[in-house]
């Protein structure tokens, strides 16, 4: 070989080891970044572990949600955020802006309760007299949001790095589609990635969709009259909501099975001797696929104007909520996981092992071993079996732009979402153990996309492969304005 190849292949190799050296100096100085910043949410633990108790307390319902939409925009803003509240028409709802520039990275924060879950923290079933509860751990939701939002600002301030952080404060997730009007009003659309989690009993952050779901109240009005004197001059109106359901209820038979259909009697009069001239039912029907479901909800509306001809009554409905199915995206879940992996999930002491083992005794269904808390489920790719059964307005979100989540395990193992025993766990270490995972998760998943942009770049090509190319986001809600008394 001559000194001319010899030099060129000399060249060549020093020019790859220095290529070598400075990713390798990359990747060490990210892993030192990530160390510090969770060394950094650990001193600040007991802070966020109040500021989470403090809401689990206030337990306000969606779009009532005063003082917990409050407590979270101080926290952001003693932090150097701007804060521009009552966005879309939601008095609750707001967005906290820290830095400038590319990318734009989006955090969630959720914070309504559920109506009916008033709970103690404690391992039996134990009113504290309200009206509501934690069931489904948003008071964990929005605290831990804010606190990985906090410590990406510190990461941009240390590093001098280009980027901006948002925090959407989005109220009545549960059931009032606060984010779809969030996405309506095109808040989202100058945001690169979206990152949310949830509360749960297991810790994992595989890709997932949901079920689209429709809800509406349906209102009959009759005419009121002596239910014994003179029946044949009143038109009960509850007659009109029971025929409706009737029917709905043999529709079950001749919809697709994976469907959900579910209805609560609001109102149905006052007194069994007056015909009530006034009765109402609230609705939610649900699918897999927004466009099946679509066509469900107009046999259902159908139903109901069928029930009003044959009882003699008049119906109108207000639609209350509509979101879409959520639109995963892979490649954002896998580095989420690898994040996921790297935190760890929760560790219990023996006083906390006792009281879940006490919770477990209340549950009819299986009762997992306490350490499942401990461990990260592993990673499988989207399929039928890991299509969650519920439904969320973060799907319109993720539609408009790629979103990716995480659950971890806020509640004792084997716990169902939307119990008294959800809300338990949530008022005590269980749960705020479980939201430090989460912020620590999400503050190392943002460093990566602040540290390595083509994380985005392939997550946006990745979206639009699968959004399509000729989609158009049209809300479920229409043009209807926010529902803020969904709950009364």
């Amino acid at each position: 070989m001559n000194r001319r190849k010899i030099t060129f292949l000399m060249l060549a190799l020093s020019a790859q080891l220095f290529v070598f050296s400075q990713k390798k100096t990359i990747v060490d100085g990210t892993i030192s970044q990530k160390n510090q910043a969770i060394a950094n949410l650990d001193v600040q633990y007991d802070y966020y572990k109040e500021q989470a108790l403090q809401i689990w307390n206030f337990a306000e319902v969606g779009y009532k949600e005063v003082k917990s939409s409050s407590l979270l925009k101080k926290v952001l803003l003693d932090q150097g955020f701007s804060i521009d509240s009552g966005v879309a028409g939601i008095p609750t709802a707001f967005v906290a802006t820290y830095g400038s520039g590319s990318p734009v990275i989006g955090i969630l924060a959720e914070f309504d309760a559920l109506p009916g879950l008033s709970q103690d923290a404690t391992p039996e079933k134990s009113s504290l007299g309200g009206i509501a509860g934690h069931g489904c751990g948003h008071h964990l939701f929005g605290v831990a949001s804010a606190a990985s939002a906090i410590e990406l600002k510190h990461h941009i301030e240390k590093n001098k790095i280009s980027g901006t952080i948002k925090v959407f404060g989005t109220p009545a997730e549960e059931g009032g589609s606060g984010k779809v009007y969030m996405a309506r009003e095109g808040l989202f659309n100058n945001v690169d990635v979206v990152m949310h989690w949830h509360p749960d009993s297991k810790n994992e952050a595989n890709p997932y969709t949901s079920l689209a779901n429709k809800t509406a109240k349906f209102r009959f009005k009759g005419t009121s009259a002596h239910a014994a004197a003179s029946p044949q001059n009143g038109r009960s109106a509850l007659d009109g909501v029971e025929t409706m359901n009737f029917m709905a209820n043999l529709m079950r038979e001749h919809i697709p099975s994976e469907t959900r259909m579910h209805y609560i009697i609001t109102n149905g009069g006052k007194a069994p001797n007056v015909v009530p001239d006034f009765a109402e039912v609230y609705y939610y029907m649900r699918h897999p696929r927004r466009d099946v479901l679509m066509g469900l909800f107009d046999r259902l509306v159908n139903a109901a104007e069928g029930a009003a001809l044959g009882t003699g009554t008049k119906m109108e409905y207000e639609i209350i909520g509509g979101v879409y199915e959520v639109l995963p995206v892979d490649i954002l879940s896998r580095h989420m996981h690898e994040n996921l992996s790297k935190v760890g999930g929760v560790t219990y002491t023996s006083s906390e092992v006792e009281f879940g083992n006490k919770i477990q005794q209340s549950f009819i269904g299986e009762k997992p071993s306490m350490t499942d808390a401990a461990k990260i489920k592993p990673y499988r790719e989207l399929s039928d079996d890991n299509r969650s059964g519920g439904s969320t307005d973060v799907a319109d979100v993720s539609w408009v732009v790629p979103t990716v989540g995480l659950r971890t395990a806020t509640w004792i193992p084997g716990t169902p979402s939307h119990s008294w025993q959800a809300v338990a766990s949530g008022g005590t270490e269980i749960g705020t153990k479980g939201m430090m995972v989460a912020a620590k998760t999400l503050t190392l998943m943002g460093i990566d996309l602040l540290s390595d942009k083509t994380i985005i770049e392939k997550a946006k090509m990745e979206w639009k492969k699968a959004r399509g190319e000729d989609f158009k986001y049209i809300p479920l809600i229409g043009n209807r304005t926010p529902a803020l008394n969904y709950r009364d």
